[in-house]
C-alpha cells in the first residue's frame, strides 16, 4: 500500500501534464514596457524612498538598493503553496510547494522633478521533494492590472512624501 501511493501520485501529475493549455500570444516588448514603467511628477529621491517605503509596507524584504543606480531589489516571503495537488503531495510526505515573489525595480531620472519608474514582478514556486532535490518554476507576472494596482501605492506614496516636504517647519514652542 505504501508504495502504491507514490506511484499514484505520479500518475496523477503525468496525467495534469497532458492537458494543453491555450497558448498565449507573445507580447512584444514595448507591449510589456507600457504597463511594467510609468512616469512620476517628482524628484528621484523622493520616488527612490517612495518605491522603498511601499516595497516594505507591502511586506517585501529589500535583498539590494541603491539611489546612484536607481536599482532596488526584493522578495517577498515564503508562502505554501494551497493547491490541491500541492495538498495532496503534503499529506502523503512526498513534496513541499513554497511560492514567493521577487521584484526588480528601475527608477530613472528623466528631468529634476520627472523620473520614469520600471517594475519587473516574477512569481517564483519552489518544490522540494522528501530526498531533498528542489525545483523551481519561474513565471513572470504579465497582469496589467498587478502593475497599476503597484504604481497607485506608489503614486500615493509619492503625494504623501512631497506634502510633507512642502508644509514648512513650525518653530517649537517652549514652555517656559
Amino acid at each position: 500500500m505504501k508504495k502504491l501511493i507514490p506511484v499514484l501520485f505520479v500518475s496523477v501529475l503525468s496525467l495534469s501534464a497532458c492537458v494543453q493549455q491555450a497558448v498565449k500570444p507573445q507580447k512584444t516588448s514595448l507591449e510589456i514596457q507600457a504597463y511594467q514603467a510609468k512616469v512620476f511628477e517628482a524628484d528621484k529621491k523622493t520616488t527612490f524612498n517612495s518605491v522603498m517605503s511601499v516595497l516594505q509596507d507591502l511586506g517585501y524584504i529589500i535583498g539590494s538598493a541603491s539611489l546612484d543606480t536607481g536599482f532596488i531589489t526584493a522578495v517577498s516571503p515564503n508562502k505554501q503553496i494551497d493547491s490541491p495537488i500541492a495538498q495532496f503531495a503534503r499529506l502523503i510526505g512526498s513534496m513541499n510547494m513554497e511560492g514567493r515573489t521577487a521584484v526588480t525595480v528601475s527608477i530613472e531620472e528623466i528631468s529634476p522633478k520627472k523620473t520614469r519608474v520600471r517594475l519587473n514582478l516574477v512569481d517564483s514556486q519552489t518544490k522540494t521533494g522528501q530526498y531533498g532535490q528542489k525545483a523551481t518554476d519561474d513565471t513572470p507576472i504579465d497582469d496589467p492590472k498587478v502593475y497599476e494596482s503597484a504604481f497607485d501605492k506608489i503614486g500615493e506614496a509619492i503625494f504623501i512624501r512631497q506634502a510633507q516636504n512642502a508644509v514648512p517647519a513650525q518653530p517649537s514652542k517652549s514652555n517656559k
